[in-house]
């Protein structure tokens, strides 16, 4: 599929916003639990769309408005910040950053896409940026985190391709509003058992709070499913990579955390890996 540089323009700006995730869940949101912040991200930002498009599911779309929304936010968004908890921010981030190459395989089992060596290639010179952007020397490891950044990378992967296989009939605002419902309503129950009561929140609290449910969900879905109806699989998968890329530089310019030579090779290769994903999507 052949997309144009506003599509894909369009679709960079959802991981660029994930990648404030990590920033505002450590500065703001300390106290509150993995779930706990996935459920408050997901269901009002679905709420929301839902007032707005007032339209429910029909037939099997109940049930897959309900498969999407635990691949793509239920599943995800808790092992995303049960990762995040448990890992430091640069092991998470680099776990995370397999998906890219998992949509390559994924894509070409549901969707008969061919495997392109060079979508491959690109993905691995992704992850290798990543890990030279955010790895340290003093990077502890945790089973159970790794465990869930691998499930939320593959979650998410199969979530994907499923929403691209899965053309709903409604609109785009309409579907991502039943996904993100769907996906918050699912971790009610999970949040209710398994978390600890809520923090009195506090304003910066809800302010964080508002950000990541209005901006981060509400508004980045959109476009991320927008850019999965348009562009090629791996090319949109490739742009995941913006996020540590941007955790990163959020890092440097708020909390005056430094960038070393590794660093700025980590962030040629990211860019390098998504113009060699987008080349290889506009040449096929």
């Amino acid at each position: 599929m052949k997309a144009d540089l506003s599509d894909i323009t369009f679709t960079a700006i959802a991981p660029v916003i994930w990648g404030s995730t990590y920033i505002v869940a450590t500065e703001f949101l300390q106290g509150f639990s993995p779930l706990t912040v996935s459920l408050l991200r997901a269901l009002p930002a679905g709420l929301l769309l839902l007032l707005i498009v007032r339209r429910l599911p029909t037939g099997i779309w109940w049930f897959r408005a309900f498969a999407l929304g635990a691949l793509n936010i239920s599943i995800f968004l808790s092992m995303l910040f049960v990762a995040a908890y448990r890992l430091p921010g640069g092991v998470a981030a680099t776990v995370a950053a397999v998906q890219p190459l998992v949509v390559v395989f994924i894509a070409a089992l549901l969707l008969k896409a061919p495997i392109r060596p060079l979508s491959v290639v690109a993905a691995m010179v992704g992850i290798v940026g990543v890990a030279l952007l955010v790895l340290t020397p003093q990077a502890a490891l945790d089973e159970v985190g790794i465990a869930a950044g691998l499930a939320g990378a593959v979650s998410m992967a199969f979530g994907n391709v499923l929403a691209r296989r899965w053309k709903s009939p409604e609109s785009l605002l309409t579907s991502t509003a039943w996904q993100l419902t769907a996906g918050g309503l699912l971790l009610v129950p999970v949040a209710l058992v398994f978390e600890p009561a809520v923090p009195l929140p506090t304003v910066p609290n809800l302010l964080a709070l508002a950000w990541l449910s209005l901006i981060g969900a509400a508004l980045t879905y959109v476009l991320w499913f927008r850019g999965i109806g348009r562009v090629d699989s791996a090319a949109v998968s490739a742009l995941l990579f913006l996020s540590p890329l941007t955790a990163v530089l959020l890092g440097w310019v708020f909390l005056g955390q430094s960038l070393n030579a590794f660093q700025l090779v980590g962030i040629l290769s990211v860019v390098g890996s998504i113009w060699l994903s987008q080349g290889v999507s506009a040449r096929s």
